[in-house]
């Protein structure tokens, strides 16, 4: 049996605005069972921002229960639930939140200098090993200046694996990309779901990237309005190839 990655139960979270309470989530359920491939839709005002932000252990639910790879978050102090967020999840952003002056290889080692336990040499060979994985081993010493909107991606992909994480959350991480290049890094996210057994968390506003994910929860006003499978998943490396060869998004 599938160890399950996440437990949600009746996840409610409130907020306190001025003199009224904003329910941005209302009992949402459901679980998330390693190897899977989910994506999150929902349009603005979904309750999408807020359950990423449970589900990343940014912040924590009002009411309901949330366990990440068996552990429940509201039992944790800020200190735990950094160190949790560090060993557990593999974030990727939209922004790719790369640091500016720093190489490939520097930024993906990044989340290894907060594990005292990992030498100096341990972290390089990680790093060039996850970069090696998104295949942009020959792209080690550039600053992200000197790389492309989707190779600058593929290094937030490395830095989120680099930490062997028990999840990857991805937040909207082809939203700046053209069509081509979304396709590419879900070609990417499918072959590490599929070939390496990576649980993957994808955040979405897009259906054809949806389609990609074996599975889709759909919220809708702070509730989950529709967990379904995808019966006809789509494969990103099959869509790349019936975009025109000369396509200039």
């Amino acid at each position: 049996m599938n160890r399950k990655i996440l437990e949600i139960q009746n996840l409610k979270r409130e907020f306190i605005v001025g003199s009224e309470t904003v329910r941005a989530l209302k009992g949402v359920s459901f679980n998330v069972e390693a190897g899977e491939f989910v994506t999150i839709m929902g349009s603005s005002g979904s309750g999408k921002t807020t359950l990423l932000n449970i589900l990343g252990c940014l912040d924590k639910p009002t009411e309901g229960i949330y366990l990440l790879d068996s552990v429940n978050i509201k039992d944790l102090n800020k200190n735990e639930l950094a160190r949790l967020r560090n060993t557990k999840i593999g974030f990727v952003f939209q922004a790719y939140n790369l640091l500016p002056r720093t190489s490939a290889l520097e930024n993906v080692e990044l989340p290894l200098f907060y594990n005292s336990s990992i030498s100096a040499k341990e972290r390089k060979e990680r790093a060039m090993y996850a970069l090696e994985a998104v295949k942009l081993a020959d792209r080690l010493d550039h600053t992200p200046n000197q790389l492309s909107g989707g190779q600058q991606q593929r290094v937030a992909i490395a830095r989120a694996l680099v930490n062997e994480p028990v999840m990857i959350l991805a937040d909207e991480a082809t939203g700046n990309l053209d069509t081509r290049t979304s396709y590419e890094i879900m070609a990417l996210m499918q072959e590490l779901n599929q070939q390496q057994d990576k649980t993957i968390v994808f955040v979405t506003h897009e259906p054809d990237i949806a389609s990609f994910s074996s599975r889709t929860i759909m919220l809708r006003d702070g509730r989950l309005q529709k967990d379904s499978i995808n019966e006809n998943r789509k494969s990103a490396r099959e869509a790349l190839d019936t975009l025109p060869a000369t396509d200039d998004y």
